[in-house]
């Protein structure tokens, strides 16, 4: 089977444990207001435009994304298998949003883990039947969760929070290891309410390892004008989001600070 990747970074520390490859899927069924790689989120390969500094040097326009058959995409991830044992790395799939292709996804693990440690960075926004059906095929998952606040939800990143919340009650239930990741976007989801409400929903997670808050990216819409886009957030990008990070460590949860 093919899928449709943008990216490959190799040597990424802040994906999973241990040194790991990072691969980019492209699609994502979201529209985050603060997403900082808008070339994830069309399936399709697209032409990007990279602006260069020197007044002298033209434009350089790339072609963002390519097709790749699964046992190809493996067998390149599986050179570093040696690399990876030795740190207790292995490879991460992000996006986009992994879970959109699926299959492709659950054919490229089947071959590697065996043998490679395997994670996803994932919105969990996906129908049950498939979540499940990649879950299986994993070691460890870095889940987003964006706002608890259904309506909320819509208004920031268009879908609704319902398919995400029920697939972490799953995740919960499986006892995988995993870490919750919440962006930080201020005026939006930094309040303590929204907090609170994580805090419960991470009651008795047995794989939770810790609770990630990640700060709104300033830089975010800074590639948007490369792909043919607008970046047009309706929160104070200029305002700094509110850290109520004790409310979790007072359950007991871990919680970095990124």
């Amino acid at each position: 089977m093919k899928g449709t990747i943008f990216s490959i970074e190799e040597f990424a520390i802040n994906d999973g444990p241990g040194i790991r490859t990072t691969v980019f899927l492209k699609g994502c069924p979201l529209r985050c207001e603060w997403c900082h790689n808008p070339e994830g989120l069309s399936p399709h390969p697209q032409l990007m435009k990279k602006k260069q500094n020197s007044t002298n040097v033209k434009d350089e326009t790339v072609m963002s994304g390519f097709e790749i058959e699964s046992q190809e995409l493996a067998e390149r991830l599986l050179r570093d298998e040696k690399i990876f044992r030795l740190n207790k790395g292995g490879v991460t799939f992000t996006g986009g949003e992994p879970l959109l292709q699926a299959d492709f996804l659950c054919e490229v693990l089947q071959v590697l883990r065996p043998h490679i440690h395997c994670a996803i960075e994932t919105s969990g926004y996906a129908n049950e039947e498939v979540f499940r059906k990649v879950l299986d095929n994993l070691d460890f998952l870095l889940f987003d969760c964006k706002h608890t606040d259904d309506e909320m939800h819509k208004r920031y990143t268009c879908v609704s929070n319902r398919p995400i919340l029920r697939n972490l009650q799953i995740l919960i239930e499986s006892s995988k290891d995993f870490v919750l990741r919440i962006p930080l976007i201020p005026g939006v989801n930094d309040t303590k309410e929204n907090l609170f409400t994580v805090r419960d929903l991470l009651y008795g997670a047995s794989g939770l390892q810790r609770v990630e808050l990640l700060r709104y990216n300033k830089m975010a819409g800074a590639k948007y004008g490369m792909v043919g886009m607008e970046y047009k957030p309706t929160f104070d990008t200029e305002a700094e989001p509110q850290i109520h990070a004790d409310i979790l460590k007072e359950a007991g949860i871990e919680v970095l600070v990124l």
